[in-house]
Parts: C-alpha cells; sequence; structure tokens
C-alpha cells in the first residue's frame, strides 16, 4: 500500500474509533437515551462501511491521479460534520456541515451499484403474492365419485311401469314393463409441464417445486371448473349449459326471465315451481356476481302498486350465502351476464344433477433429464362430469330481443 493511502486509512480509522468514543461519553455526560445512542453508531457503522469502499476505490487503477485525495477530503469533511452532530445536535449543524453529509452520500450511493449499491442487499420475503383465480362452485355442490378406471358406467330408469284399475272378473293383460338405460362418464386428462432449473431449485429462498404445484393445482381447478359449466364433452367434461333446451332426457328446460332484457319477479317464482318438489330440499341458485347484484333490487308483487312489495333477495348471515326465494345462491363466474338471449342463472338441486367423477388423485413426474438444465414437473389429472338427472334443475334463460 502506498505510504500516503496508509497514513489516510490510518486517520480514517483514528476518526471512527473517536466518533464512538464522544458517542459513549455524551451518552454518559448528558443522559443520551439509548434509542439516539443506537441510531449514532449505525451512522457511524455506514460510515466505517462506506470508508472501507472509498479506500478501496482509491486503489483501483480506474481512478486518475488527485482521485485519491477528493475522495479522502469528502470523508474527512463528512466525518468532521458527524463529529459536530454528536457533541452538539442537528440544530447546530452548518450549512457546510450539511453540504459536506450530502456530497458523502452522493459519492457513496445505494442507488448505484458501483458507488456502494452492491453493499446494500434487499430483504426477500418469503411469500409470494398468489394470483386468484375464480372457480365456480359446481364440484363442491354436485356428487363427486373417485374410480381406478378410465370411466363410470351406471343405469338410468328411462320409463314408468304401467297400471290400472280392475275389477273382480276382469281380465288382466300384460302391461308395459319399463326399460332400463345406461350412462357412462369417462375420464378426461388435464396436463401441465412447468420447468425450473436445478440451481433455481436448489439455491432459491422458497421451495420452487412447492409453489409450481401449488399453482398447477389451482390452474387445474380453474380449468374443470370451466368445463363442468361449458364443456363440450369432447375431450374434457360435457357442462350443465351444454345441453339442449327441452324437457325430456338429454335436454334440459330453459325457464324465461320474464322481462326482455332483464329478470323480473314473476321468472324467479317461475321457475322455483317449474323444478318439481322432491328436488326442492337442497335446491341452489347459480349465477354470477353481476347478475346477483341485479336482483337484490327486485321486489315481488305483494305491494299494494309497483315497486312496494318485499325484497326477493335476503343476505346471508354467520358466513351463510345470501338467499333468493329464500334459496342458497352460489356465486359462479362462467354464467353470461343479463342481456338477450343469455343463459344467465341456474336453479336446482346439482348434487342430484351433476356427478364429477375424479380419477384417483394428481400424478407428478420429476424429470431432470430430457430437457437440461431444466427440471420439468410432468402433472396430470384426470376428472369427468356429466349431467345424470336432468330433471333436478333448471336453467333462467333472458328472452331473445
Amino acid at each position: 500500500m502506498p505510504p500516503e493511502l496508509a497514513s489516510i486509512e490510518a486517520e480514517l480509522k483514528q476518526a471512527v474509533a473517536e466518533l464512538r468514543s464522544a458517542a459513549t461519553a455524551q451518552k454518559e455526560a448528558d443522559g443520551l437515551q439509548q434509542e439516539q445512542l443506537a441510531k449514532i453508531n449505525a451512522e457511524i457503522d455506514r460510515l466505517s462501511d462506506q470508508q472501507a469502499e472509498l479506500i478501496k476505490r482509491s486503489r483501483t487503477p480506474n481512478h486518475a491521479p488527485g482521485r485519491h485525495q477528493e475522495l479522502t477530503e469528502v470523508h474527512q469533511n463528512a466525518a468532521a460534520a458527524l463529529n459536530r452532530y454528536i457533541r452538539r445536535g442537528e440544530n447546530h449543524m452548518t450549512a457546510a456541515d450539511r453540504e459536506a453529509m450530502e456530497l458523502y452520500r452522493k459519492e457513496l450511493s445505494v442507488d448505484s451499484d458501483p458507488d456502494g449499491g452492491y453493499l446494500v442487499t434487499p430483504a426477500v420475503s418469503s411469500r409470494i403474492i398468489t394470483r386468484v383465480e375464480e372457480l365456480n362452485p359446481i364440484r363442491q355442490l354436485a356428487t363427486v365419485e373417485t374410480i381406478s378406471t378410465d370411466s363410470l358406467e351406471g343405469l338410468v330408469d328411462q320409463d314408468e311401469a304401467d297400471a290400472g284399475w280392475v275389477s273382480e272378473r276382469q281380465a288382466r293383460p300384460a302391461t308395459n314393463t319399463p326399460k332400463l338405460g345406461t350412462w357412462s362418464i369417462p375420464v378426461h386428462e388435464i396436463y401441465a409441464a412447468p420447468r425450473a432449473t436445478q440451481k433455481l431449485l436448489d439455491d432459491a429462498a422458497i421451495n420452487i417445486e412447492a409453489w409450481l404445484s401449488n399453482k398447477v393445482a389451482r390452474k387445474f381447478a380453474a380449468i374443470e371448473s370451466v368445463a363442468f359449466l361449458k364443456g363440450t364433452g369432447a375431450g374434457q367434461p360435457k357442462g350443465l349449459l351444454s345441453y339442449p333446451a327441452g324437457t325430456t332426457r338429454g335436454k334440459i328446460q330453459q325457464v324465461p326471465t320474464g322481462a326482455a332484457a332483464g329478470i323480473a319477479a314473476e321468472g324467479i317464482v317461475n321457475i322455483v315451481y317449474a323444478l318439481k318438489s322432491a328436488y326442492l330440499t337442497g335446491s341452489v341458485w347459480l349465477m354470477n356476481r353481476a347478475t346477483e347484484g341485479a336482483i337484490r333490487t327486485i321486489r315481488d308483487d305483494s305491494g299494494a302498486s309497483a315497486g312496494t312489495g318485499q325484497f326477493m333477495w335476503a343476505p346471508g348471515f354467520g358466513g351463510a350465502p345470501a338467499t333468493l326465494m329464500g334459496y342458497p345462491i352460489y356465486e359462479a363466474p362462467g354464467f353470461d351476464n343479463v342481456s338477450a338471449g343469455n343463459l344467465v342463472a341456474a336453479f336446482g338441486n346439482i348434487r342430484e344433477a351433476y356427478t364429477v367423477v375424479d380419477r384417483q388423485g394428481i400424478r407428478v413426474l420429476r424429470d431432470p433429464y430430457t430437457a437440461k438444465p431444466f427440471v420439468e414437473l410432468y402433472t396430470t389429472k384426470r376428472v369427468g362430469g356429466d349431467v345424470l338427472d336432468f330433471d333436478a334443475v333448471k336453467l333462467f334463460k333472458v328472452a331473445a330481443s
């Protein structure tokens, strides 16, 4: 080390030591509070670190001749200003003192990495802000079956048995025998294949594999929830809204909302009474948030004049959902807004109407070989869904304009 730099370093170290000694003496003499002393010591520590960086920079060949002395003077002026601040307080600092401190901060600043920013490492939170996926509640309301094969099959009662009254001597010809049909719900595959480098998996401050797995599981839930409502049945579950209108098997009855471009009280009453009484226990409403907002202002016709009856919508309490005509409302984002020709809600017993079929579990294949240096998390899930009881649910449709 050149003699002049060794001398500068020794002087600066001595200055810092004297400042510490002065701070301690000031505390003992004047009863300086512990918090204030901690603040002063922190400032001294910062200056000490920056002193080391200053000397390091002065030793590099990139500095022009004379830069050593310039940086040293900046540091010494700042140290003198800090000394006066410690001994006499901020109110006694001169304009020159403040200028010296500001110049010092500019010479070694955090906002420029080469000028000191490398010395200040940001804290990294272990929390990740997770993007929210909006899910409809069909899975939680439907019947869910778990299988270990590729489909679930069952029988369906297709018609009624014939019967009739007879007298004592009347002939008893054969009556029609009811027939059985079959149904089948296949499971379809959802996949994801996110990748991360092995180095990231090893060195990251959070568990990257767990984070990716959680993200994939959430995305699977979002994809299947859309299919349970609008799926085509080709390579995916068949959704509640994918069936034609009608009252026979394979069709779902669509009830008019009662208003040309909206929903009327009459339409709400009609769809409730279109459902067979046997299904009313456990029945719910499904609609999106905007439709529920529109329904909140609808009154029944019990008043003496229009608009003076009771509200048909009622708030829920204690975490229970709001109700419409006494039946719970569940928010289902996949439904359309209230507009001409749209299916805007469903009413019925979803547990009886819709069945979700899960092939056991989500499978994750950890592949560190195929795409080096990446590790691929090949994830699959198999799920199906379909309407089994078409009488158990009704759809609410706005009339076409």
